[in-house]
């Protein structure tokens, strides 16, 4: 892929993305397992809820900004 006056090496690029994503996915989800455990524990919630979830992407050296949103089911 051609970016610029370089290039990129597509393979190293998207293992990159992979590594990325990947540690988003890890921590997300701990910090998911926990919030809702702490909710459940102080009876916030009941465990039958249905949550919305909403995460943001940014990268602003390339003027990425996107919000993805979606349901967590709790029972």
């Amino acid at each position: 892929m051609q970016l610029g006056d370089g290039t990129m090496d597509d393979e190293k690029f998207n293992m990159e993305i992979r590594k990325f994503l990947k540690k988003v996915g890890i921590a997300s989800q701990r910090e998911i397992e926990q919030s809702v455990k702490g909710a459940l524990d102080g009876a916030t919630l009941s465990g039958g809820e249905t949550l919305q979830a909403r995460m943001r992407l940014q990268i602003d050296e390339i003027g990425l900004d996107m919000t993805i949103e979606g349901d967590i089911a709790l029972d």
